[in-house]
Parts: C-alpha cells; sequence; structure tokens
C-alpha cells in the first residue's frame, strides 16, 4: 500500500523525477528553385545589361522655379506673381487699427491715396458694443464695398493692435468681396520702452 501511494505521488508530481535532455536535430531544408523563377532572373539581367548598353538621356533643361514663389515678395525683390495684372506693390492696402474701444479701417491706394474710411462708430455702434467683434465685420464689410465701388478687387491688410476686432474686420473684408492676398501684423511692441500706467482696483 506504501508502494502504491508513493508511486502515485511521483506521478502526481512530475518534476520529482530527474530532467532528461532532448536534442533534436534538423536537416537543412534545401531551397527549391522552380523554372518561373529562374525565367524572372533571366529577365532582370536581360533589363540590367540593356540598360547599361543604352546611352544616357540627356538631362532636361531646369525650369525657371527659383523666379516663382507662392509667398508674397520681400520688399525690393521683384514678383512674377500678378492680380488682376499688378504688381503688389502696385495693390491697394487696408490699414486696420484694432483698439480694445473701437476698430478702424481704411483703405488706401499703393500712391497712399485714401480710398475708403469706415470704423464702429461710423457703422452705428456706441459705448461699449464699438469693441466687440461684429461691429468690426460690420466696419469691414462697408469698407469693402466703399472700396469695390471705387474699382478695388485684391488688397494687402496691415493689422495694428491687439483689439477683439483683428480677425473679425479681415473676415468682413473678405465677405464684401475683397480678395486678400496678405496680411501683416504691424503692432508696436515696446522693447521695454515707457513705463506701463498702474494697474486698474477693481
Amino acid at each position: 500500500m506504501q508502494v502504491v501511494r508513493n508511486g502515485g505521488s511521483r506521478l502526481l508530481r512530475p518534476w520529482a523525477w530527474p530532467p532528461t535532455s532532448r536534442v533534436v536535430v534538423r536537416a537543412p531544408a534545401h531551397p527549391m528553385h522552380t523554372g518561373s523563377q529562374r525565367l524572372q532572373g533571366a529577365e532582370a539581367k536581360r533589363e540590367v545589361q540593356e540598360k547599361a548598353a543604352a546611352p544616357a538621356p540627356a538631362p532636361a533643361p531646369a525650369a525657371s522655379r527659383s523666379s516663382f514663389s507662392i509667398y508674397p515678395p520681400v520688399p525690393g525683390q521683384e514678383s512674377s506673381l500678378r492680380w488682376a495684372g499688378k504688381k503688389f506693390e502696385e495693390i491697394p492696402i487696408a490699414h486696420i487699427k484694432a483698439s480694445y474701444n473701437n476698430t478702424q479701417i481704411q483703405v488706401v491706394s499703393a500712391m497712399n491715396q485714401p480710398l475708403a474710411r469706415t470704423s464702429c462708430g461710423t457703422e452705428g455702434f456706441r459705448n461699449a458694443k464699438k469693441g466687440t467683434g461684429i461691429a468690426a465685420q460690420t466696419a469691414g464689410i462697408a469698407a469693402a464695398a466703399k472700396a469695390t465701388g471705387k474699382g478695388v478687387t485684391h488688397i494687402r491688410v496691415v493689422v495694428k493692435g491687439l483689439g477683439p476686432g483683428r480677425l473679425s474686420a479681415i473676415k468682413g473684408l473678405i465677405m464684401g468681396g475683397l480678395e486678400v492676398i496678405s496680411i501683416t501684423d504691424n503692432t508696436p511692441i515696446p522693447h521695454n520702452g515707457c513705463r506701463p500706467r498702474k494697474a486698474r482696483r477693481l
């Protein structure tokens, strides 16, 4: 009985037996070559020989891509781009002054002659409503209507100030029918210049 118990315990515990090492030897598999692979190899060799024997094609004349650019030109640099037959320097400019209390828009020609001028106050907004985005957008639409009446189709935009009507005024100019070709930020930034005003007490 004791022998059977010991045998059963050994059957239940396989790790009790000494481990035996198994060695498996596998023969290397020989590569199988088919007729299609041989044909493909022969075709590839023939193509390489034909390319080596053929004369090198003459280089195509390089296109003058260096003169073309989708970006507005640097001041003083000529550009081949034209907008309605005009150069970049000949396109009217829309000056946008966006203060915290109002937004003023003035469209001038390339020779600095005034073409249109609007602001949030001239469009009927009063007091705190002048410093809103919808007021700036309305002023932009009105300025675009006046400018298009004088033959303006494309404009350059120069933005000045950090008011809430910066982007709304540009959107109003586009909604009024003008095509904006460049946007320049001309906000004055002091390099530790004048002493700022004291903080408001709220």
